[in-house]
């Protein structure tokens, strides 16, 4: 009924039948991994019905991915970097059947779970709903984030336009040459090229 698929891999037949309504894809080699695709291959769900999709990965647990429904029969989702420090714990009991890997890394690499449980619509939205809450809590407000971003770039350029002030300190008086404007850009977007931004956060004052 499920189909899986790795980018740059060959499709993956793999399916483990665990119950009626419960099924897992072994990855293998797991941390090479970026993104993967999952998607209906055979009927679609009974009217009412869906399927979330869990990853397993050794010793951190099951973490909700998202879903697949007869109006979203497919979907791809970011594994690297993307594993929070939430557990699902409906995941948890639903697989707890399961023989899942161990945290060893073998030879090999790391082996993970991906895991599908058919469930209820109403029943997959709250849990969806749950986990987009969560991920914003991390992420914090974008607006916020950008805000500071910009607020620590004006320092910075402030901060090096404040080194040519003479006679005194830096006043929306002064004239400052667009020479200068165009040394500090080129300076920064150096600096982010090689480091990133974190020097920003190391500003003083």
């Amino acid at each position: 009924m499920f189909g899986c698929c790795v980018a740059g891999r060959l499709l993956q037949t793999n399916l483990q039948q665990i119950d009626e309504t419960h099924a897992c894809f072994e990855l293998p080699e797991a941390e090479n991994i970026n993104h993967i695709c999952v998607f209906l291959l055979g009927p679609a769900f009974p009217v009412g019905y869906g399927a979330t999709v869990h990853l397993f990965w050794p010793g951190k647990g099951f973490q909700l991915l998202g879903m697949l429904s007869n109006d979203k029969p497919s979907a791809i989702f970011r594994l690297r970097g993307n594993f929070s420090s939430q557990t699902s714990a409906s995941a948890q009991s639903i697989f707890s059947g399961v023989s899942t890997p161990t945290a060893d890394v073998s030879p090999h690499g790391v082996t993970a779970l991906l895991g599908l449980a058919i469930e209820p619509l109403p029943q997959i939205m709250q849990e969806i709903n749950v986990l987009q809450q969560g991920l914003l809590a991390q992420r914090g407000s974008p607006v916020a984030d950008v805000t500071l971003l910009a607020e620590r770039i004006v320092k910075h350029l402030f901060n090096y336009l404040a080194g040519f002030a003479i006679g005194g300190p830096l006043t929306p008086d002064v004239a400052v040459p667009m020479g200068t404007i165009v040394r500090w850009y080129e300076s920064f977007i150096s600096k982010v090229r090689n480091s990133g931004i974190g020097f920003l956060e190391n500003q003083e004052g």
